[in-house]
């Protein structure tokens, strides 16, 4: 019995050892820097890891820019009235389309009723003004009276004249047809109207307030001209210029390219020592709004160099990494500066050009950089 016990024990323990290596060896492994990790070839199928020698790319410098989208100054306007009063109507919200000359409110003020009786008085005094001259002339042609009575006629007659052109200008000023004002059609309201066709982008008046003049009661903008304005600095100022292609995109959509033309360059520089410039876009699209805040890429020579598709690089605590293969199925992390990405690939700056003939990890980097790190938690 004792004999039995002692074989038994033997056999567990045996077996135990036995598990304990094969379990060893579904494990990867990781040098004592926490830089490098061997893995199983389990680990490294499912992985997907797969490796190659660099290449050289052509990939183009690309400056990247921010900035506006913006329209120019007769795209855009400030709506106001001539002549204060109460808001009878406003019956527009931002984002309804108006055409040019439509109404956007409708004033009341009774100073407007005053401006229409002064217009009318001095109709009047200037046709009686007028009947006197032609009299005053006709008599003078016949001398019944004296010439200079007939020129005091006349002068009388140009300034009554004077007055009524004047006032008929400011009733025109604040969108009442001169020639539409009689005795019998004077008018207590004016319109405020849209000088250009496009969008309500604000509305800063509601019915029953009181609107002072020249204050701002709607701003209406056209989105027929958009342009980007683009901030560039002194050091890439040279690299710019007039007729360049861009691709613009938002930090929502990076993907999302915009493509347009640097139309016209600024001449000063601000107190950052950066210019301005203006691109037009080449193809028109809805999702563009005045004041969105776009990044841009220029495009400029093409430089050939060493490069790794863009999954090859990995980032760890602010640093960039690639993967090489230093022995089968054993991976160390090797830090590299990067350059541009173009077409799937990213260039590598100032890298050695020795280590050009080594193998690095193309495919499976973020799975290899997670199993190492997780793995020295």
């Amino acid at each position: 019995m004792k004999n039995f016990i002692i074989a038994f024990l033997a056999l567990a323990t045996l077996f135990s050892c036995k598990q304990t290596e094969e379990k060893a060896q579904e494990q990867s492994a990781i040098s004592a820097d926490g830089n490098q990790i061997t893995l199983t070839e389990l680990q490294k199928k499912n992985a997907g890891i797969e490796v190659a020698t660099l290449e050289n790319q052509d990939i183009a410098h690309k400056i990247l820019l921010n900035g506006t989208i913006d329209v120019p100054p007769q795209s855009m306007a400030s709506v106001s009235s001539q002549l204060g009063g109460i808001v009878k109507s406003a019956n527009f919200l931002p984002g309804n389309f108006v055409k040019r000359g439509q109404t956007l409110a409708v004033i009341e003020n009774p100073e407007m009723v005053q401006m229409q009786q002064d217009y009318l008085q001095a109709k009047a005094n200037h046709n009686l003004a007028r009947q006197n001259a032609e009299r005053q002339s006709y008599l003078s042609k016949h001398q019944a009276v004296s010439a200079k009575q007939a020129q005091i006629a006349q002068t009388e007659a140009q300034t009554q004249n004077i007055a009524v052109q004047g006032l008929a200008a400011r009733l025109s000023a604040i969108g009442v047809n001169p020639n539409s004002v009689s005795s019998g059609s004077i008018q207590r309201t004016m319109a405020v109207r849209s000088p250009i066709s496009g969008y309500i982008s604000k509305v800063n008046t509601n019915v029953g307030q009181y609107a002072a003049p020249a204050e701002i009661l709607f701003e209406v903008v056209n989105t027929d001209h958009l342009h980007l304005a683009l901030k560039v600095f002194e050091k890439d100022l040279s690299k710019i210029s007039v007729g360049q292609r861009i691709y613009a995109f938002t930090n929502d959509n990076p993907e999302k390219k915009y493509p347009a033309e640097i139309k016209v360059i600024s001449k000063d520089f601000d107190a950052d020592k950066s210019v301005m410039i203006y691109a037009h876009f080449l193809e028109k699209d809805p999702a563009l709004i005045p004041g969105t805040f776009m990044n841009a890429e220029v495009e400029t020579d093409m430089h050939q160099g060493l490069a790794v598709p863009d999954d090859a690089v990995v980032s760890w605590e602010g640093r960039q990494y690639i993967f090489e293969e230093v022995a089968q199925n054993t991976y160390r992390m090797f830090p590299v500066s990067i350059g541009n990405s173009e077409n799937g690939f990213t260039q590598l700056v100032n890298f050695d050009v020795n280590n050009a003939s080594k193998k690095f990890v193309t495919k499976g980097a973020y799975q290899l950089l997670m199993a190492l790190k997780n793995e020295e938690e």
